[in-house]
Formats: structure tokens, sequence, C-alpha cells
């Protein structure tokens, strides 16, 4: 494998580490190169496993060991061994454990690789990194089967959606959907009853929707975190749903009610 110390930030060969803060850069290098950026060890293995080349790795020299099966299963991606002090200079930000990786995107799944499925999590433009790692690992972690994103939800492969999500959007399937406009339809012909969660008057609460036999197969639709559901996918749903608060609370972050959904209706 080539080992190749750099001790220059301003290095070029860098360049698909600089500045990972900076959102903007990183849907720049996404779209133009259909890059992502891997962190930590335990993430860069889920990714490669995952099926996503290696184009590159940037590793401070403890984890060549570590690291030393995956580099030598891909010998013509170039090891970046950096101090973890130049690491936090290119990225910007402290390096989660010194160990980066720069990785091609596979193939993106399409939506009908999960209408066979029996639980899924339906995100409408969700916009927030976080909040989309969050749910990919709320669905995995509580025994849902996938997730399928609307065409402007954040993500998933996005630095903070990853590091969010535990390394998870490499291990639950999810896609995009096909057609905002069409979505939530193709899931009801696929046989999946759709309940949407959002506050409106005719919403039935999750304790209701507890209590009745359970459906074989089910979709949890969620909104963006400032307005929720769009009126067209909450009229597309079979069942608006509603967790019950108090103490004057209308409502919670998305990530916090798709998980007490998820665990109420797995």
């Amino acid at each position: 494998m080539p080992l190749i110390p750099i001790d220059d930030p301003q290095d070029p060969r860098l360049a698909d580490y600089v500045k990972l803060r900076e959102t903007s850069l990183r849907r720049s290098l996404e779209s133009e190169r259909g890059l992502f950026i891997a962190e930590g060890e335990k993430v860069i293995r889920r990714a490669i496993e995952a099926g996503h080349r290696p184009r590159s790795f940037m590793l401070a020299e403890r984890w060549l060991a570590g690291l030393a099966d995956m580099l030598g299963r891909w010998p013509d991606a170039p090891v970046y061994v950096v101090s973890e002090e130049l690491a936090e200079q290119v990225t910007g930000f402290h390096v989660h454990r010194g160990a980066l990786a720069s990785l091609h995107r596979a193939e993106p799944r399409p939506m009908s690789d999960l209408l066979g499925m029996n639980r899924l999590i339906v995100a409408e433009d969700i916009v927030d990194h976080a909040n989309v790692g969050s749910i990919i690992r709320n669905a995995a972690g509580l025994g849902w089967d996938g997730v399928l994103l609307a065409p402007r939800a954040a993500d998933p492969l996005y630095r903070r959606s990853i590091k969010v999500s535990m390394g998870t959007v490499f291990s639950l399937p999810w896609a995009r959907v096909d057609d905002w406009a069409t979505a939530l339809p193709t899931l009801r012909e696929a046989g999946f009853v759709v309940c949407a969660l959002a506050l409106t008057p005719d919403a039935v609460s999750l304790d209701e929707v507890v209590a009745r036999p359970r459906p074989d197969k089910l979709a949890l639709v969620v909104g963006t975190e400032g307005d929720g559901l769009s009126q067209r996918w909450i009229a597309q749903a079979d069942v608006a749903v509603k967790i019950p608060m108090q103490h004057g609370v209308d409502s919670l972050n998305v990530a916090a009610a798709t998980a007490l959904a998820c665990w109420a209706l797995r």
C-alpha cells in the first residue's frame, strides 16, 4: 500500500478533506465528484464493507496497523499519513480518533428494493443532517427494516449524518423515493398502511393506533423540523397519528418522535 507522509496542511493531495465544516464545500464535493467522508475506524470499515470504494485515506500513524487489512484490500488508494494536529488544521475540526477516508459513492439503492419490507420510516424533507442520522439509527436499533427519504431530505452520507447514526447508514437499507408526489400512493399500492405523524385536528392518539390490530406492512411518515408534513402527504396517508403530550408541549424533536413511534409500532 502506498504510505505517503504529509506535513503540509496546504498539500493539494489532501483536497478531499479540506474544511469539512463548510457545508457548501461538502455539497459541492459530493455533487461534483460523487464522494463522501467517513470518520473513525469502525465507520470506515462499515462504509467499505457496504460497497463504497475508497479513494484515499488520511490517517494518524497509530491507525495504520488497525486498518491494515482494509488498506491491503485497496492497494491503489493512497494512504496519507499525518499528525492529528495537521488533520485538525486540514479539516477545521477535532478529528475523531485521527482516521478519515474519502470514498466513492456506490450506486444508489432504488425505492423498489424497499417495497417488499414490512416496516419503513418515510422522511419528508428533513434538512438537518443530525436528524437524518438519528432517524436511521432509531430505525435500525428498534428493528425497522428501512428508511425512505424525500428528494429534498438531507444526505445520509454527509459526515454529520454518518457520525450521529453510528455508521448504521451503511447497514440499514435506505433510498430516495422515486417521486415526491406519488411516493405514498406507491407505498399503499405495495400493501403498506401509511401512518403520518402530524398535529392535525383529526389525528388519533398513538395509544389508539397501538391498540388496533397491527398491519403486516406499515410505513411511518415523518415531516420537517419546522412545519411538519406537507398537506399533500397527510392527505395521502391512511391515518394521521399524534403522540400524547403534557405540560403545554405540543410536539417533540422529529428524531425523538420517530423513536417513540418506532418503539410503539415495532
